[in-house]
């Protein structure tokens, strides 16, 4: 498998500091990014649609691997009130916005149809190594 597409665990969702700057495209257009926890089962991929998240950890990774179509930008993160119910004592790592920009099928990072997150392997094995269990990895067939 050269090339899958990976659906990442859903963490949470948009929160309420969001910005959505264009609600009529399709996927819609964020020019901020809120991510809040509502659980986490520990891996540093995660998304709501149409984004996706990594740990600060995660991105140092892939940029010393040389990633291509892939930007980084930053995050707020939160915690809901059931998050803190459920994990008082759990401590979010620093995460950061991962905007795949790439060709999906050339680059280690893309988007394809129906904002499916295309990654190399090379870049899979990287997230793989650091924790991404809980994301259902699928072969990447180009249409």
């Amino acid at each position: 498998m050269e090339y899958c597409v990976i659906k990442p665990e859903v963490a949470g969702g948009w929160g309420e500091h969001t910005v959505v700057s264009d609600r009529s495209a399709h996927p819609p257009v964020l020019s901020k990014l809120h991510y809040e926890f509502d659980g986490w089962l520990g891996d540093v991929l995660l998304t709501s649609f149409p984004v996706f998240i990594v740990t600060e950890s995660a991105k140092k990774k892939l940029e010393a691997m040389g990633a291509t179509g892939v930007k980084f930008d930053e995050v707020e993160v939160s915690t809901s009130e059931q998050f803190r119910d459920i994990y008082p004592e759990r401590k979010v790592p620093k995460f950061v916005w991962l905007k795949a920009d790439g060709k999906a099928g050339r680059d280690d990072f893309g988007i394809a149809p129906i904002c499916r997150l295309v990654v190399s392997k090379r870049a899979l094995d990287v997230l793989r190594s650091l924790g991404i269990s809980h994301a259902r990895v699928e072969e990447f067939i180009d249409t």
